[in-house]
């Protein structure tokens, strides 16, 4: 970990809306002036995307029929961690991006589903920011979480998951529902064994639960809105982080305790909920940066 150099990532699975705390911080960063060193998960798959293809159909040969973007198999995890520490050592790490979308790809002159090349980052960033599948990982050897200093979980109940990830999938990427329950089906050994594990490491875990019938996820119409949610805020340890509860109680309408360590606010509150959390830590970051 690095007070000079520090580390943040944000971690959850497939559709689990990790890009609602992404936006958050980008907000925080606006207002204190903070210049974010910015890297994805995806960028950390082993293969691209015509390669994954031939990789699950040999896996597929051998047995395997849990080869997942969520496993070590297909993923870079020494190279994340090694990220993250020169990153904390140094400032200074490299990058490559993953090309989703002709949009993504076209400036880049290349084809959807690729990676751009490894580069430096420019010099001068603040931090470090890492938003994707396994930003708190630990595989064997490779411990990514020991160089990350605010590791913040994204973990909607797994139902409401699978109906963001269904929806998503369907009405963005094109993808029918059976295609992608297949994918859930294939995932879920890598999902228990790589993603949930995380999120006992997490230093706060934001934790959507809708208060609509969600009993089964794979027919469902629609996905449930903000205001039929509420949203579990779990501090590992609030002394460390300096959380004042009564402040966020005051702060967010509706909002209560439910544990020592836990807030529940209104789903309609998460984004504000989110940036008045980790305003205050943001800041204290820097000040400890400016110090080191």
């Amino acid at each position: 970990m690095s007070k000079k150099h520090p580390v943040i990532a944000v971690t959850g699975s497939s559709g689990a809306g990790t890009t609602t705390v992404k936006v958050a911080f980008e907000h925080i960063f606006r207002r204190e002036g903070v210049n974010p060193a910015v890297i994805e998960g995806d960028s950390y798959h082993r293969y691209d995307r015509v390669a994954m293809k031939t990789a699950m159909e040999e896996a597929e040969k051998t047995g395997n029929t849990n080869f997942s973007h969520f496993g070590p198999e297909a993923n870079l995890f020494d190279k994340l961690g090694e990220t993250f520490k020169k990153y904390g050592d140094t400032g200074s790490c490299e990058r490559r991006y993953y090309l989703h979308s002709d949009e993504e790809a076209e400036p880049f002159g290349q084809k959807p589903g690729e990676f751009t090349p490894w580069e430096t980052i420019p010099p001068g960033t603040d931090l470090l920011f890492y938003e994707g599948l396994h930003g708190g990982v630990v595989d064997g050897t490779t411990n990514v979480a020991q160089f990350v200093d605010l590791l913040i979980g994204v973990v909607p109940i797994v139902n409401l998951e699978w109906i963001q990830k269904i929806h998503r999938d369907c009405a963005q990427r094109g993808y029918s529902a059976e295609v992608v329950t297949d994918t859930i089906l294939r995932r879920m050994h890598d999902y228990v064994h790589y993603i949930t594990p995380q999120f006992s490491r997490t230093d706060i875990n934001f934790q959507r639960v809708p208060t609509v019938d969600t009993s089964n996820p794979f027919i469902a119409r629609d996905i449930p809105t903000p205001d039929e949610s509420f949203v579990v805020i779990r501090f590992r340890d609030p002394a460390k982080l300096d959380v004042d509860f009564p402040y966020l109680l005051n702060m967010v309408d509706g909002s209560f305790m439910s544990r020592r360590n836990s807030i529940v606010v209104p789903g309609g509150k998460m984004g504000f909920a989110m940036e008045i959390v980790l305003a205050p830590i943001i800041e204290q970051m820097m000040s400890q940066k400016k110090s080191a």
